[in-house]
């Protein structure tokens, strides 16, 4: 894989967050690094599938490779003092460097002319240590879980506000069910 072009290697905060009504909610990843900061907006699904896909690599690197490795980012890398950063992510990976110990979140931006390109650099790799990547995977989850309820029948999500209830496709339309779960 390509050096990205703008690696946030010191990084002190790295957190999901949803802004908005559930339903209408935009979801984004937030990374501050000394004094710059990116915000990667993404879809719900994206940021499901990178919580499911950092807890599906942290059971496979055992916890004490991490500490054997250096645990610590090049720090050459580092973007320049005061970058900001915002873009909506067309792609990401996540990969544990061995080398150095750390976990990588890398996004392509979605604007980007290589978005589709498999060997393009990412735009921005940001890098983080095991217990770091944990919790903003513990907390992706949560968010993405926080939204609407799901309708027990058919898995689609339920709007509050929809007049009648939902009309469920599993039983024609024909019964609205209530966010409990009552026909």
């Amino acid at each position: 894989m390509a050096d990205a072009k703008m690696d946030f290697t010191r990084i002190s905060r790295l957190e999901p967050e949803s802004v908005g009504e559930p339903g209408k909610r935009t979801f984004r990843i937030i990374a501050e690094s000394d004094s710059s900061l990116a915000e990667v907006w993404l879809e719900k699904e994206q940021l499901f599938q990178l919580a499911l896909a950092v807890h599906q690599l942290l059971a496979t690197v055992r916890e004490g490779e991490d500490a054997a490795a250096s645990s610590a980012a090049p720090k050459d890398r580092e973007a320049d003092p005061l970058s900001r950063i915002d873009f909506k992510a067309g792609r990401l990976a996540l990969r544990h460097e061995d080398s150095h110990g750390m976990y990588i979140i890398e996004a392509h931006d979605m604007e980007g002319p290589e978005v589709l390109d498999e060997d393009s650099p990412p735009d921005i790799a940001l890098w983080a240590g095991r217990e770091m990547v944990e919790k903003f995977a513990d907390e992706a989850l949560r968010i993405c879980a926080s939204g609407r309820p799901l309708c027990p029948l058919c898995g689609a999500a339920m709007d509050p506000e929809e007049q009648g209830g939902h009309k469920c496709p599993r039983v024609n339309g024909n019964h609205a069910i209530s966010s409990s779960g009552d026909l």
